[in-house]
């Protein structure tokens, strides 16, 4: 049977208050202009924040070795940060005793060979070619001579300028070292203290993914210090069979410039190019194709396999984050941009793909 009856009266639900909407809008305001204020307050003091995150780094690298020397050897944590950092300190100082009289010694031997080498580098040019390079060369070297004689002035302030740039740098390094130092040996309080500006419902959340940053970033530093040094002893044995001068300096600003992608090994291989120049034309061109093989070799098969184990990263995200910071911050953006992207890849993971979209990450430690 068919009920003809009129549906039951439901009242309709009630409408929000009108000042309960204007609160919330006016709170969504409030929060956007609060982070806007936040990244202006970034930007205007990103070369600080810079250097506070390259002081971090450092602080996980001497946190990591002093924590093998604990298992090795039971030698307490904080103690083996000032083993670890005097150990590098050591190092850097006594590389630099060994080879600083023969790295003088060479730099004036490569300046009187200059000329023969250019004279030898023109007559290995095929034709005119060289003569062509040397006329341009020779004319253009005169007409900035005379400019250089009129500028003297402006050289002189350039060259100040460059003094208390490089005065700069050394205390901006200083710095970050003893800003690393301490936040090494005190860890744990600066962890608790950076969790304590997160809401209590969060704070496991945030202390799970601070622990997984310094992981990810000791894994990424562990690995590029393999890379270095297996880039160091192959160019370092490849300039010795060629018999290039101070091939263990060559290969050693190999090693450590090989840290910036792109950027190091063009570096350290323009180097080692300027440097053979000394032994012949011939022996810069075998050093340039030596260098290009190292890098390929690196590239292809050295890295692949360091990533397994450490932190893989696409090449193109790397490429574009390495110019993306180079042009924001400069020489520190590309010095850094690598470790950053690791930072950013983690945040966006864990923080907006997993806790705000909802959408588990597979494979995730």
């Amino acid at each position: 049977m068919i009920d003809l009856a009129p549906p039951a009266y439901s009242p309709k639900a009630p409408a929000p208050p009108a000042g309960k909407e204007r609160a919330l809008t006016l709170g969504t305001l409030a929060a956007g202009a609060a982070i806007l204020l936040l990244l202006g307050a970034m930007w205007f003091w990103s070369d600080v924040l810079l250097l506070i995150f390259a002081a971090l780094l450092i602080a996980i690298a001497l946190r990591a070795g002093a924590r093998g020397l604990n298992r090795l050897m039971g030698l307490n944590i904080k103690l083996g940060v000032f083993v670890v950092l005097l150990a590098v300190i050591g190092l850097v100082v006594g590389a630099g005793w060994l080879t600083g009289p023969a790295v003088l010694a060479q730099f004036q031997d490569l300046m009187e060979a200059l000329p023969q080498s250019w004279e030898a580098l023109n007559a290995w040019l095929p034709g005119d070619l060289g003569q062509t390079i040397m006329g341009q060369v020779e004319e253009n070297g005169g007409e900035n001579a005379a400019q250089i004689a009129q500028r003297l002035p402006d050289l002189l302030g350039v060259m100040s300028g460059a003094l208390n740039s490089v005065l700069g740098s050394l205390s901006s390094v200083f710095l970050v070292l003893i800003v690393a130092l301490y936040v090494a040996v005190e860890a744990p309080l600066y962890h608790r203290g950076a969790l304590r500006l997160v809401p209590l419902r969060r704070r496991s959340r945030a202390a799970r993914i601070m622990d997984e940053l310094g992981s990810k970033l000791a894994a990424w530093m562990a690995g590029q210090a393999v890379d270095m040094v297996v880039v160091a002893i192959l160019a370092w044995i490849g300039l010795w069979l060629l018999g290039v001068p101070l091939a263990f300096l060559l290969a050693l600003i190999a090693g450590l410039t090989n840290i910036v992608p792109i950027v190091g090994p063009f570096f350290s291989g323009a180097i080692a190019v300027l440097f053979s120049l000394s032994q012949g034309p011939e022996t810069a061109l075998y050093v340039a194709i030596l260098f290009f093989v190292i890098q390929m070799f690196e590239g292809e098969v050295l890295m692949p396999l360091i990533q397994r184990y450490a932190v893989e990263l696409p090449p193109a995200l790397t490429i574009i984050a390495i110019v993306a910071f180079g042009a924001l911050f400069g020489f520190v953006g590309v010095l850094l941009g690598t470790p950053l992207l690791i930072v950013a890849m983690l945040l966006i993971q864990r923080i907006y793909i997993e806790d705000v979209l909802g959408d588990p990450i597979e494979g995730q430690d």
